[in-house]
């Protein structure tokens, strides 16, 4: 006899679960958890973007659908936007947009985008950037903030100068600690402070792969996506990748500009309980975010033909300043785990593609979760974790259904 939850999920999904003897006490199948759209989301309208799933307005924030990231590296068209307050005018004359290095510095310097490229050495390397706020809607209580799923991750050929060479130019002072970064996006209010404007320890400003972008995927940016100049700090929350830059301000101290401090892009030292008010002060800030993958060759809903019994798989995993060193891959709801394939990433901070095969017994609703393993030998779980109360570093495993007929 069919137990009655279950014969209630097929009947909902129109089909039966081949696999339905390994479904965990408690969970729903993820097509009927969570539907194809969006809650309160539409599909973008904007010239040269995709239709990516809106969450907000004002600002503008649109998630890119998984299926949507098949690419080895991330069209423009394809990349997710995240904007914390309104979009600045275009400037008439990009070369000639100008920022400046201040602070703890010997020399201060006003450089613009012309100047950057022919003073500096240019380099092109393909770089995460992800909201910290991804997979914030796997939390549970839900938290604040846009409901990102998996989405908000890109994977684009940035072309820039080190942030690294810039610096050393300006001759950073013994007391350098840390940076602050601002940018010409106006705050929603009207007012004149700025929209955010983060920071990060002067290591990571020296990293290698920390650019001042002029370029992505060979074009000049798109407007929405900061041009003609913007920060990319690949790895760590992509609140820190500045658009739109007019200054990196240098600090003897941890900056606290709008964005720092509190439960601003911080979690929980030690857990606490999901749903406490909190005011952050025993938080630590969000650097290196977590090991996550996606599912690009198959969209989440997908019906495919009746007598499909092969499935060919392919995605991405990365996990901030780490690598991926093992993807796995079930199709009977964790009873049982396939690894896959994984390419090494093109350049440090590129995301990792991954392919790999499994064998379907019969028609019906499947779902195909995935989860990848960081070097440190750290597994995405099955559900999210450390809640806190902006949902920031949830990094649940995926769980995408299928049916098949």
């Amino acid at each position: 006899m069919v137990p009655t939850g279950l014969a209630r999920w097929q009947a909902a999904l129109g089909a039966s679960i081949p696999f339905a003897a390994h479904l965990p006490e408690g969970l729903v199948p993820a097509l009927l958890e969570r539907p194809v759209a969006v809650p309160g989301s539409h599909p973008l309208d904007w010239p040269g973007k995709q239709a990516l799933a809106v969450h907000d307005s004002a600002p503008l924030c649109a998630e890119t659908p998984e299926a949507l990231l098949d690419e080895a590296v991330t069209s423009a068209a394809a990349m997710f936007v995240r904007n914390n307050g309104g979009i600045p005018p275009e400037p008439a004359d990009p070369d000639a947009w100008s920022f400046t290095v201040d602070g703890e510095v010997q020399a201060p310097l006003r450089l613009t985008v012309a100047e950057l490229a022919a003073r500096f050495r240019v380099v092109t390397l393909q770089l995460q950037l992800e909201c910290g706020g991804n997979g914030r809607a796997f939390h549970m209580p839900a938290a604040r903030g846009n409901p990102w799923r998996q989405g908000a991750i890109s994977n684009g050929a940035w072309t820039g100068v080190r942030l690294r060479d810039v610096l050393l130019a300006a001759g950073l002072k013994d007391s350098a600690a840390y940076t602050g970064h601002y940018g010409a996006d106006p705050h929603l209010s009207g007012s004149s402070q700025p929209a955010i404007s983060r920071g990060m320890r002067i290591a990571k400003a020296m990293d290698e792969t920390t650019l001042l972008a002029f370029r992505l995927n060979g074009e000049p940016i798109p407007h929405l996506h900061g041009a003609p100049l913007r920060l990319v700090v690949p790895g760590w929350p992509g609140s820190l990748s500045q658009k739109w830059l007019t200054r990196i301000w240098v600090r003897d101290r941890p900056h606290d500009g709008p964005g720092m401090g509190g439960t601003s892009y911080r979690i929980p030292a030690r857990p606490i309980e999901p749903g406490q008010a909190h005011d952050g002060a025993d938080f630590v800030e969000l650097e290196s975010m977590p090991v996550r993958s996606i599912l690009s060759s198959h969209a989440h809903g997908a019906r495919l033909p009746a007598g499909t019994r092969t499935l060919d798989l392919r995605g991405a995993a990365w996990a901030g300043d780490l690598t991926v060193r093992r993807m796995e891959v079930s199709r009977d709801f964790g009873a049982s785990w396939q690894d896959m394939d994984f390419a090494e990433p093109a350049n440090r901070h590129a995301w990792q593609r991954w392919t790999g095969q499994v064998d379907l017994p019969a028609d019906g609703y499947y779902e195909i979760w995935y989860r990848a393993t960081d070097s440190e030998g750290r597994t995405q779980p099955l559900h999210a974790t450390n809640w806190n109360p902006q949902g920031y570093a949830a990094n649940p495993l995926g769980r995408s259904g299928l049916l098949i007929g």
